[in-house]
């Protein structure tokens, strides 16, 4: 809760500091909401701790990541629409969990139990409301004084609650007692008898002669009296009562009584209990922050800044989760107000003093209040404005993209953060589903925002060489397969183009190039159509064109590396991909990129471990199967390649590639020593049902392996049979120079029919005939 301006006086007490809010000023200036500070420029070495690579020094990625969102795209898509006021009791179902994190209920309180018995301020916490002093500090065996004057600048303070129990609010809002007290005042509990008795909350003013304090009070009236939303604790009326001690009337806010537990209680609660790391569940924590997101966006939408965003100013009641304190909040075009933050949490101060609060910095207090909830460290003291090394911190070790999303949210400099609550959600959620696949071993998939799906080309699906599937994809193909970013449905061309999704590369290009006025959508299919037709330097100009059409656009980095990949320089390609992942880090598809241009760069246990994220989350990548399984295979461990690739669902376009690779791996290697292999790949063969040609190549891979087996001391046995011939020497050559034979019948080549007629010959077992 907000406390006193430290301007005009001594350093802010480290005890008072890590316990409490305090304001700042800045001079005035422009607005903080400058769309101008939401972009921010590449360059090496400027990625988080945990990234691999480095940006490019001559790209701009913008603070959004959606192209073409407006404020009201926001509202929308955080259910600002949503309103109504809480019950005294709710008992609705609250969107916390999305469906898809069971987070605990936290019961509601009974409002009676909550009430203090000796409400009292911490003497750590009395400061003079006008110059910061300390006041009413022991001296020697004297307590401290509750109310008196101050020593150095004369003013009055006084610690004492100014409502007591029976006192009647404004006619109607009968005192029971005192709740909470912070820096703005003490916060009671009291019934609406005007309205069946229900539980109301009544805040008033710490210090009457704290000038800053009446500000901030009147002016959470103000916002508090627009504010709607399902997530934010609602403002029920403004009451004055007389002072009991100078009988000036004095301002109390009526808000609904939210009776739960903060998320500082909940986490202190866990480490009490003994909870692992002092912590609680990752997704229990990033289920919080999506519905925390929700009201942020929410007030942003409104032109509000929420400014002071901490785990004590969100309660959880039942299966909701609400925001409990507006004392901090502000107009977004406001550059005189103080502005109240809690260290730890708050941007660096000269951010505050330079350009003023900004959408940015909530997102960053979001951020910090994810890092303390979901791991411990010393955010006040050690790390007031950091994050922990990676490789320090388990959960962060575990999940990089919950890495890379706190780095980017918690960003040093403004531009490079989230500018916008429903990108940092978006992100979020894709977090979230990649953490609850790995909690819970299975996908958790949903269409992306930003990319559509992984493209396969007629010679790919076609195609079931296990070789050639088993061996990384050629430049050219895997940039190919990679998925492309989504039409931007705000351009105006977006529904003409949406319509050429069936024409060829060929014939896109003049097409494309014919358009009087190109769109910036137009220009980014048209790189896309030259990168495909191979023509690099067309492609660049096209791309250079819309950078300069849409600068700061993250597309412009993302086909850069596309080309890159696609001509071979891997290393280039790597280091956009992961600035693009630390960009993004809950999408997949920069990790599918980043993972096959480590996987050319030598990088396996890299590129093993972002396949394996992506294909654990989403098995709709079947190139990351492919992908883990070629990594596995290369590392010795064929058992797990061949685990991955039997994990392809059976309705995917893929499955029977990926039967086929797996089929392969089942008959080949050094290590083969059980029959229960052959006779595996055998009955999965029949089921497949390959055509004709492909059919007998794979059988004849399959009787090849077993021969291989038999010659190195494989155990022969007639009571086995093998794609219909007994499991012997003479029973499995047989059955090949047959294969051998019908595919010399597809051959497309009569040098291709003499090789395959000889091999069938070679195989041909002695007779006296």
């Amino acid at each position: 809760m907000p406390g006193a301006p430290v301007e005009g006086g001594p350093p802010v007490p480290p005890q008072w500091r890590a316990e409490t809010q305090e304001p700042l000023r800045r001079p005035p200036g422009p607005s903080a909401h400058d769309p101008a500070a939401e972009e921010w420029p590449g360059r090496p070495g400027s990625g988080p701790s945990s990234g691999e690579g480095s940006g490019s020094g001559h790209m701009r990625l913008s603070g959004r990541s959606g192209p073409g969102r407006s404020s009201g795209g926001t509202a929308a898509l955080l259910g600002a629409g949503a309103s109504g006021r809480s019950s005294s009791r709710p008992t609705s179902r609250g969107t916390l969990g999305m469906g898809l994190v069971q987070v605990p209920v936290v019961p509601y309180r009974d409002p009676s139990d909550a009430v203090m018995t000796d409400p009292v301020v911490a003497e750590k916490n009395r400061y003079c409301g006008n110059c910061n002093e300390k006041v009413g500090r022991r001296r020697g065996e004297l307590p401290g004084r509750t109310q008196g004057f101050c020593r150095r600048c004369g003013t009055r303070f006084s610690f004492v609650p100014k409502l007591v129990e029976g006192d009647m609010v404004g006619g109607q809002y009968e005192v029971l007692g005192c709740l909470a007290h912070g820096g703005l005042g003490w916060v009671y509990l009291a019934r609406d008898r005007n309205v069946n008795d229900r539980w109301v909350v009544l805040k008033g003013l710490l210090n009457s002669g704290d000038a800053e304090a009446h500000k901030a009070a009147s002016a959470e009236r103000e916002y508090l009296s627009q504010v709607e939303h399902p997530n934010i604790v609602k403002i029920i009326n403004f009451a004055q009562h007389p002072d009991p001690q100078t009988g000036v009337p004095s301002g109390h806010i009526v808000m609904d009584y939210v009776g739960g537990k903060s998320l500082r209680e909940l986490l202190l609660e866990r480490r009490g209990s003994g909870g692992q790391d002092g912590a609680l569940p990752l997704d229990q924590v990033i289920a919080y922050g999506l519905e925390c997101l929700r009201a942020l966006g929410y007030l942003h939408s409104k032109g509000l800044l929420y400014c002071d965003f901490k785990p004590d100013n969100v309660i959880q009641s039942e299966e909701q989760v609400k925001l409990i304190d507006l004392g901090g909040v502000r107009r977004m075009d406001d550059t005189e107000s103080a502005v109240y933050s809690t260290p730890g949490y708050r941007v660096p101060e000269e951010e505050i003093v330079r350009s003023g609060p900004s959408v940015s910095s909530d997102l960053y207090s979001v951020g910090r209040a994810l890092a303390v909830l979901s791991f411990r460290f010393s955010f006040r003291r050690r790390h007031p404005y950091t994050l922990p090394p990676r490789d320090a911190v388990p959960v962060l070790r575990r999940y990089e993209s919950y890495d890379r999303l706190l780095r980017r949210a918690t960003h040093p400099e403004p531009e490079r953060r989230f500018h916008d609550a429903v990108d940092m959600a978006e992100q979020l959620t894709g977090v979230l589903r990649e953490v609850l696949s790995d909690m819970e071993e299975s996908p958790h998939p949903a269409p992306s925002s930003l990319f559509g799906a992984e493209s396969f080309s007629a010679a790919d699906l076609g195609a079931h060489d296990a070789d050639r599937l088993l061996s990384p994809p050629p430049p050219t193909r895997a940039a190919g397969v990679l998925p492309a970013p989504v039409i931007d449905p705000a351009d105006p061309a977006a529904q003409l183009l949406g319509g050429f999704v069936s024409l060829s590369p060929a014939e896109l290009v003049p097409t494309l190039r014919a358009a009087p006025s190109p769109t910036p959508e137009t220009r980014l299919m048209l790189v896309r159509a030259l990168i495909t037709e191979g023509r690099r330097l067309e492609a660049m100009d096209a791309l250079h064109a819309f950078g300069q059409t849409m600068p700061g656009d993250w597309r412009t980095m993302w086909y850069m590396a596309v080309m890159e990949l696609g001509d071979g320089e891997f290393g280039a390609a790597r280091a956009h991909f992961d600035e693009l992942y630390s960009h993004l880090p809950g999408e997949l598809a920069p990790k599918l990129g980043l993972a096959m241009a480590a996987e050319h760069t030598g990088g396996h246990e890299t590129a093993a471990e972002l396949y394996r994220t992506v294909w654990t989350t989403d098995h709709s990548y079947v190139s990351a199967a492919f992908g883990l399984a070629r990594i596995r295979r290369a590392q010795g461990q064929r058992s797990r390649a061949i685990e991955v690739l039997d994990t392809v669902p059976e309705l995917s376009s893929l499955h029977v590639h990926a039967q086929t690779v797996l089929i392969a791996l089942l008959v080949t290697g050094e290590d083969l020593r059980d029959v229960d292999d052959f006779l595996q790949a055998g009955e999965r063969l029949g089921r497949i049902r390959l055509d004709s040609e492909s059919g007998e190549r794979l059988a004849a891979r399959v009787l090849e392996g077993a021969l291989d087996w038999l010659r190195r001391g494989g155990r022969p046995d007639t009571s086995v049979r093998l794609l219909g011939t007994n499991l012997t020497e003479e029973g499995v050559r047989t059955n090949l120079e047959r294969r051998y034979r019908s595919l010399a019948h597809w051959a497309s080549s009569a040098a291709d029919r003499y090789v395959l007629v000889d091999k069938a010959n070679s195989l041909r077992p002695k007779t006296l005939l």
